[in-house]
Parts: C-alpha cells; sequence; structure tokens
C-alpha cells in the first residue's frame, strides 16, 4: 500500500475512488454483469472486473451499471461476463480474460455487436 505524502495526494485519490464508484454504480442504458463466485474469482473474474471498469472510465462510458454477482452454475466457461444492453436479450460470455473483456466493452457494449466466438452457447447454458 502507498504512502500518502499530503492533503492533495489524499484529496485527489478521493476523487479516483468517488469516480470509479460512480462507474459501478450509474444506471442507465446498460448493464454489465461479472460472475464473481469462488471459481470465476479463481478463474480470473477480478481481472475482467477491473479490465470493464477501466474501459468504462477511460472511454467515459456513461449509463452503464456494473454489478458483480455470485456463482450461476457454468464453472467451465468462468470466469463469465453477461451484457445487457436496454431490450435487447442479455448474452453472456464465457472465459472472459482480461483481453477479452475490453473487446466485448468496446465491441458489444460500445459499439453494440455481440462479439459471437466468445458468447457461450445455450446448450451449455441448460437452454434449448
Amino acid at each position: 500500500m502507498a504512502v500518502i505524502k499530503s492533503l492533495d495526494e489524499l484529496k485527489r485519490l478521493r476523487t479516483e475512488a468517488l469516480e470509479k464508484r460512480r462507474a459501478k454504480a450509474t444506471a442507465g442504458r446498460g448493464q454489465v454483469t461479472v460472475y464473481m463466485g469462488t471459481c470465476g474469482i479463481a478463474a480470473g473474474a477480478r481481472d475482467a472486473v477491473r479490465a470493464v471498469l477501466e474501459v468504462i472510465e477511460a472511454e467515459k462510458l456513461d449509463g452503464i451499471l456494473v454489478r458483480q454477482t455470485g456463482c450461476v452454475g457454468l464453472c467451465a466457461w468462468e470466469p463469465l461476463v453477461e451484457v445487457a444492453l436496454g431490450e435487447a436479450p442479455p448474452v453472456r460470455y464465457g472465459r472472459v480474460s482480461r483481453e477479452r473483456a475490453i473487446r466485448i466493452m468496446h465491441e458489444h457494449v460500445a459499439g453494440g455487436r455481440p462479439v459471437a466466438e466468445y458468447v457461450v452457447p445455450p446448450e451449455a447454458q441448460g437452454q434449448p
């Protein structure tokens, strides 16, 4: 942990923390859910959620709610990230690395085009 050397540095850190919190709590046009059960965390979900938040901050994407939730029962596909934009059905992505999370954020969340090769197939999700 870094040592804070001045009041200005403390204020800067506080402002950065509040911005990150705002990015996590903003409701609006879409939602990104990162599944953070034990197996998800072990598979790298923390890296995925960090990448999601970094893209939101860097690209100044407004109206995106970022949620962290528990296990969904698809351990073989962890880390899992689900994107829900507007009225479109949610898209669940599997085996989401940091790089994949960045691509999903740019192409799907910012660009509106799901990244087909990362989508968990319906049969793997117990859907017909």
